[in-house]
């Protein structure tokens, strides 16, 4: 412990393509979408998060909403930069101090992520004031977060189905023994409904409707035991221009989603084929996590486990079991530090 340790804070962050949380002492203090408006002409900030996000869509000329952050990767690096300031200064504790304190962090990234796009994450902390910087790879958090032993010799299989990225990874011994990352994760779910709306009602819905059916009737498949109400959905007419509005049902958001869902499904089959055969006597008896905001879709568990023949568990609070895991890596910076990237 050094003199100027109490100048020092730290942070937990995971930075993600649809959400951005951020842990300070041990509390969720940042829950917002990653999601930045700004202003064309002067390139000025005007919002971040929330407010940024109810702005989406609605938008005229002269203010454009960008997500900085796509598949998982930083896109737009200085308005990525300019939102992880905003929000860090909006940490309650932080605003408090007289002094802007220096900041040792932990920040989550994918597993498939390039040499060049790690930089970028590191580069844009460092420029916030970050003076101690670890990266973890996600799945790795995310199975921390859920609360598996990972320093084990044992096998556990993690699938995080984020924005961007869908991560899929066995662990075992606090190392990342075969993984695979896919581009598709709720962003490509959300495109799906859009598209589904657009060829079977002639509808034209925006992204933030197209966000709001799949949380409220999003399905993987068309036997649920607790299937959810219709839902009434206002858009543009593709024929006429008028707004109108049109009921749909989960059966067809599960129709939407279905190549999708395949696709995940095919790549946890190929890292299970991929996994030594010990480790697949371990993910034989312990199953498969899902974790991410996109293994809340319903029935996904139901479909997965047909598939593999495995039990599949959902995380409990899902949305946050990777920030929770890199906020136990933060506390633990010696115990994890075979896991964290310097």
């Amino acid at each position: 412990m050094g003199f100027f340790d109490f100048l020092t804070e730290e942070i937990a962050i995971d930075l993600g393509t649809a959400n951005t949380l951020i842990i300070h002492n041990d509390k969720v203090v940042v829950d917002a979408p990653s999601i930045v408006a700004r202003d064309r002409s002067t390139r000025k900030i005007i919002a971040v998060g929330t407010e940024a996000n109810l702005m989406q869509g609605k938008t005229h000329n002269n203010i454009e909403t960008i997500r900085p952050l796509k598949d998982g990767v930083i896109a737009d690096f200085d308005a990525s930069e300019q939102m992880i300031n905003m929000f860090i200064k909006d940490i309650p504790a932080l605003k408090k101090k007289w002094i802007t304190p220096s900041l040792r962090m932990v920040i989550c990234i994918p597993s498939g992520i390039t040499a060049v796009e790690m930089r970028a994450v590191k580069e844009s902390a460092e420029r916030v004031n970050g003076k101690e910087v670890y990266l973890i790879h996600e799945p790795m958090a995310a199975a921390i977060g859920i609360g598996v032993d990972t320093m084990q010799p044992k096998g556990n299989m993690i699938v995080d189905i984020g924005g961007g990225t869908t991560e899929i990874a066995v662990i075992a011994l606090g190392g990342i023994v075969c993984d695979k990352s896919v581009k598709i994760a709720g962003d490509v779910f959300t495109n799906d409904i859009i598209y589904y709306m657009r060829t079977q009602h002639n509808l034209y819905v925006g992204e933030r409707t197209a966000e709001n059916i799949k949380i409220q009737i999003g399905a993987a498949t068309e036997d649920l035991d607790l299937p959810p109400e219709d839902l009434a959905v206002q858009g543009r007419d593709l024929l006429t221009g008028k707004p109108k509005q049109v009921q749909t049902s989960f059966r067809e958001i599960a129709k939407a989603l279905d190549k999708s869902i395949l696709r995940i499904e095919d790549s946890v089959m190929e890292t299970l084929s991929k996994t030594p055969p010990e480790l697949a006597a371990d993910i034989y008896n312990t199953g498969i996590y899902l974790a991410g905001g996109g293994s809340m879709l319903r029935g996904l568990d139901k479909r997965l486990s047909q598939k593999t023949d495995l039990p599949v568990y959902i995380a409990e609070d899902p949305l946050r079991a990777v920030v929770r895991g890199t906020g136990i890596c933060l506390k633990n910076i010696s115990k994890y530090k075979s896991v964290l990237i310097k």
